[in-house]
């Protein structure tokens, strides 16, 4: 017979919420005060009364300390802080995609420039490139030329891009994959007055 254990999810959404104000179990903390100044170790019902009293919020910063360490604060602004960190830190560390290029080896001029500025686009973006000329039927014969249509791809891309991997026939395409060089060099092409810093 199976017993019924309730939803497992809730008691796990409960470990997540923030340890605010009524949910703050414990019977006394380690307060610090909204400008960081230490108050000493205080009933919880004690520093209830006194961040209520401020318009402000009760926060154990540090759950694990004996007793817990809290702080008075206005928790709404400190969330809205922390997010906003987050936000900065996860737009400095750009995660790198790989975006694809395909070409035929039989590209005509204007096509060809259009791949090249999508190309240019990727890199200065922080984004590898992987390049694919595919061939069909007998267009396997003319893989020299598909060869030829890369170096001279990743030649004009030279001042944005490393190779990461060289030409290589795979099954039906001619493969090739192209890495942003580093900041200084992605800053060569054209510089957008509305990039620079103010003065």
């Amino acid at each position: 017979m199976s017993v019924d254990k309730g939803d497992p999810r809730r008691p796990e959404a409960r470990r997540d919420m923030p340890l605010l104000n009524e949910r703050i179990r414990d019977r006394e903390l380690r307060l610090i005060d909204e400008d960081g100044a230490q108050l000493g170790i205080v009933p919880t019902r004690e520093a209830l009364t006194t961040a209520k009293e401020k318009g402000l919020d009760l926060y154990v910063v540090q759950p694990d300390a004996n007793p817990p360490v809290a702080k008075i604060m206005d928790y709404g602004r400190y969330k809205f802080e922390q997010e906003k960190k987050a936000r900065e830190t996860k737009r400095k560390h750009h995660i790198v995609d790989v975006k694809e290029i395909k070409m035929r080896y039989k590209i005509e001029e204007h096509d060809y420039q259009v791949k090249l500025r999508n190309a240019q686009k990727f890199l200065n973006d922080g984004d590898k490139i992987k390049v694919l000329t595919i061939l069909r039927g007998r267009e396997m014969q003319h893989k020299d030329m598909a060869m030829k249509l890369m170096q001279k791809f990743a030649e004009e891309l030279k001042d944005l891009a490393i190779m990461d991997r060289e030409p290589k026939m795979e099954g039906k395409s001619v493969l090739m994959i192209l890495s942003p060089l580093p900041q200084q060099g992605r800053s060569k092409p054209t510089l957008d007055p509305n990039d620079l810093p103010p003065a």
